[in-house]
């Protein structure tokens, strides 16, 4: 049991003052899934839109098996663009597989960037291979943004077979795109990753010359190399 006074929270979670019920739901850190989740539920439905976004992305962190049917009804139903992109963000928090068709469906169908955006984190975190073709397809959107997240989720996924659809954005004018590029590397050990990353290094973003860096490190210790070796003579070539 935890030492949050429940019945405290649940009368500030029915106070007219949003603040009130804002700063019951961060209190309910303190508490159990299991103690935290009946009071959760008494807002998802609440009239404002920072209360019930807050209320969902607690459903991501405080896991319960109730939790996936209730964030799904969220996703579906809810009128508000950021509190469905919260309910796609804590999917994935869940790591429950059962989520890759909704959130599919969600990132074909869904008209608001952030909503996609959401999505296509949360398939990376699921870490299923199912998703790559809509991940791929991301890589074509007019938004830069979720170039950044399907870049991010095909290298939570592993998928050594995306490297050539990413590579392209190697010179992306977003800084945050070729950071983004060089952390999904560092899951993807190839020749090519291998070269890119070097070249990556040398970058004018400190941000993104870092990230590969810390990649060119996963990788090498992925290959029993020490930092810094050489890889094989032609390996680098892409």
């Amino acid at each position: 049991m935890s030492s949050v006074n429940l019945e405290e929270l649940s009368t500030k979670l029915d106070s007219p003052n949003s603040r009130d019920r804002l700063l019951a739901l961060v209190a309910l850190r303190e508490a159990t899934a299991e103690e935290a989740l009946p009071l959760i539920k008494k807002v998802l439905q609440d009239e404002s839109i920072q209360v019930r976004g807050m209320a969902v992305f607690a459903l991501g962190v405080k896991r319960q098996d109730e939790n996936y049917e209730l964030l799904l009804q969220v996703l579906e139903n809810d009128s508000d663009y950021s509190v469905r992109a919260a309910a796609a963000g804590a999917l994935g928090y869940l790591e429950d597989n059962r989520a890759l068709e909704p959130l599919l469906r969600i990132f074909y169908e869904e008209t608001d960037w952030l909503v996609r955006f959401s999505a296509a984190v949360s398939l990376g975190n699921l870490k299923d291979s199912r998703a790559r073709e809509a991940l791929v397809g991301a890589l074509d959107s007019d938004e830069v943004v979720l170039h950044q997240a399907a870049i991010a989720a095909l290298g939570e996924i592993g998928d050594i077979e995306a490297l050539d659809h990413i590579l392209r954005f190697a010179d992306s004018a977003d800084w945050l795109v070729r950071q983004r590029l060089a952390e999904a590397m560092g899951n993807l050990p190839s020749p090519k990753s291998h070269s890119a990353l070097q070249y990556l290094a040398k970058d004018e973003h400190p941000q993104v010359a870092s990230a590969a860096r810390l990649a060119l490190q996963r990788q090498d210790a992925t290959q029993g190399k020490a930092p810094g070796e050489a890889s094989a003579p032609g390996a680098a070539s892409a």
